[in-house]
């Protein structure tokens, strides 16, 4: 998959695609849904199979004080759309000049001008433009004059439930990750590179991947039964393991993290790139009366652990 950042300097290879557009974050059977559309209009048109999106997340330009919000950083998106089979991920930078632009500007300097676009698939909620001034039958107008096509997707529901992004976090605070993954279409990952804690867990006898997860929605502190796809390195493979996320109230931790304890597993993994899949959410996080306390329920958590990732 050929990544594209800047819609001003395009190659003849990275034009003339049919795209899906919008920010995918979670990458959700809904979004697959909109990316469906277009793969089927790539297929007919024998073009090359893209999406559009934008980095970074456009609410973070126009509210940079609240909370964090996303499900996936840019990296865990870009894994996700090239394991669904994109052929080109326009992941422009989205700035002020973008943000600026009218809805006609957006289509004739970007899709047009920029990227050359064949065909275009949106949500039914999509809008575009400065002010979001841009709706789903402007953009059909639009792709008429221009000569692409567009598709509008319905939205998709899981059950009786709208599959959104917003589902998708609410399911992950109430420490419910089978829900947010029936309405991803894949089990929730947080996804990057491992940090140096401060060694606890080797004393205890049970050493963890150290993980940040700044800037990502925070899912039900506690302990999770996970899988773990180690993606870089010479332990690159997927191993079993249970996962303690938040705050480390037994050691009056200050910043929230993800630790991750490996199963049967030997060996260093400091920088390597980690996708850990919440499971099944086990119990809250809790400080215990000494740390025998915790050692005993650390073992229980990982029998349950294996239990369920067993069963999977």
């Amino acid at each position: 998959m050929r990544i594209v950042r800047d819609y001003h300097y395009t190659t003849a290879e990275d034009r003339g695609a049919s795209v899906a557009i919008g920010n995918f974050d979670g990458v959700h059977i809904g979004h697959r849904a909109v990316i469906d559309l277009a793969r089927d209009a790539a297929t007919e048109l024998n073009a090359p199979l893209g999406v559009i999106t934008f980095e970074p997340h456009p609410r973070q330009l126009f509210a940079p004080d609240a909370p964090a919000f996303r499900l996936t950083g840019p990296g865990a998106r870009a894994h996700r759309l090239e394991k669904i089979g994109i052929d080109v991920l326009y992941e422009l930078t989205f700035n002020p000049a973008l943000a600026a632009l009218t809805p006609e500007d957006f289509v004739k300097r970007v899709l047009v001008d920029g990227l050359g676009v064949c065909y275009v698939v949106v949500g039914a909620d999509f809008h575009f433009g400065a002010k979001r001034a841009g709706d789903t039958q402007m953009l059909k107008d639009l792709g008429t004059q221009h000569g692409f096509g567009v598709t509008i997707a319905d939205l998709v529901a899981e059950d009786t439930e709208e599959v959104s992004s917003t589902a998708i976090r609410t399911a992950l605070s109430e420490g419910r990750p089978r829900d947010a993954a029936a309405m991803l279409g894949h089990w929730h990952r947080i996804e990057g590179p491992v940090i140096r804690g401060d060694q606890r867990g080797r004393d205890l006898g049970y050493p963890t991947a150290n993980m940040s997860i700044e800037g990502l929605h925070q899912p039900k502190f506690g302990v999770y039964a996970v899988w773990v796809d180690v993606l870089t390195g010479p332990h690159k493979g997927t191993y079993q393991g249970a996962a303690s996320l938040g705050m480390r109230p037994q050691f009056n931790g200050e910043t929230p993290n993800l630790e991750t304890f490996l199963f049967d597993f030997k060996g260093d993994l400091y920088g390597e790139n980690l996708s850990i899949a919440l499971v099944d959410y086990l119990r809250p996080e809790a400080k215990f009366n000494s740390l025998q306390g915790l050692i005993d329920q650390m073992d229980a958590d990982c029998q349950k652990a294996r239990q369920i990732l067993d069963a999977e």
